[in-house]
């Protein structure tokens, strides 16, 4: 009984030891440990629509993770997404740059995306993003195509071209 005994305890411990060790990658990995207050700043941006961002989305320059979305709320006076993310330190965003809600792909999540303007100025911890663009929903979009298309379109200039007496392959 106590080999058994002995032997459960030992399997116990590996277990825990398995799942602290994966708790202390995961968190290395996602940022949530080792990244300090001081390692970030905070920014605010006012979006029309952040459809698909919520606490924890992803904030990216070309491409590259540079901080997160921290708070997320509506603002009952202007009915706008107020939006405040983090961005690590270092790493200067001119003050006339633009946040914008941006998607993966068809079926990808969504981030948020800034695009740096071109001013020799930079935002200041807790400044404000005031160029923004919300999100585009696929299906609004799809719904512009094929509901606003009315006889213009690739149709129509080749019909022009052919009564004009133009040919596409010359």
């Amino acid at each position: 009984m106590a080999e058994n005994s002995a032997t459960e305890i030992l399997t116990g411990a590996a277990v825990l030891a398995v799942a602290a060790g994966f708790f202390v990658y995961a968190s290395n990995a996602t940022g949530m440990i080792g990244s300090a207050a001081q390692d970030h700043y905070e920014l605010t941006a006012s979006f029309r629509s952040a459809e698909g961002v919520a606490v924890g989305t992803d904030v990216r320059l070309a491409g590259v993770k540079v901080g997160t979305v921290t708070a997320l709320d509506l603002n009952p006076q202007t009915f706008r997404a107020d939006t405040r993310f983090s961005v690590k330190t270092g790493i200067e965003i001119p003050d006339d740059s633009t946040a914008a809600v941006a998607s993966e792909g068809l079926l990808g999540g969504t981030f948020l995306e800034l695009v740096p303007g071109g001013s020799p100025f930079n935002l200041e911890p807790g400044a404000e993003v005031y160029d923004t663009q919300g999100a585009v929903g696929l299906i609004s979009l799809l719904m512009k195509f094929v509901g606003g298309s009315g006889g213009s379109g690739a149709a129509d200039t080749g019909d022009d071209a052919a009564a004009t007496g133009g040919d596409a392959g010359q």
